[in-house]
């Protein structure tokens, strides 16, 4: 078996952490219903309204506006990191060896 060496191809590409949007709308909503949680069971409230129900309400809106600050969050992280991009050569290096595995 002959192996061809080729030249190494070169690029330029762009290097930068960027978030993940999802887990910041999870752990927002997250926060919203653990704060709906404290409103609606650990305040004192009107003996009129049942404090499942008045959780129930709050946690609607509260979870919706948790997940709404966790991606304002994740786009200002995700402009900061754009800041922080940097630029990096990268060199494709060819298998020194072929591939003998025949499932691959």
């Amino acid at each position: 078996m002959s192996f061809e060496e080729h030249p190494a191809e070169r690029r330029e590409v762009t290097v930068r952490r960027a978030p993940k949007y999802v887990p910041f709308l999870i752990v927002g909503a997250l926060v919203g219903v653990v704060a709906a949680a404290i409103v609606a069971y650990a305040l004192p409230g009107d003996a009129t309204f049942d404090p499942g129900s008045v959780f129930g309400f709050f946690m609607v809106m509260f979870a919706a506006g948790g997940a709404l600050l966790g991606a304002a969050l994740a786009l200002v992280l995700d402009r900061r990191s754009v800041k922080r991009q940097e630029r990096a050569v990268v060199e494709a290096v060819s298998d020194s060896e072929p591939d003998t595995d025949p499932l691959a």
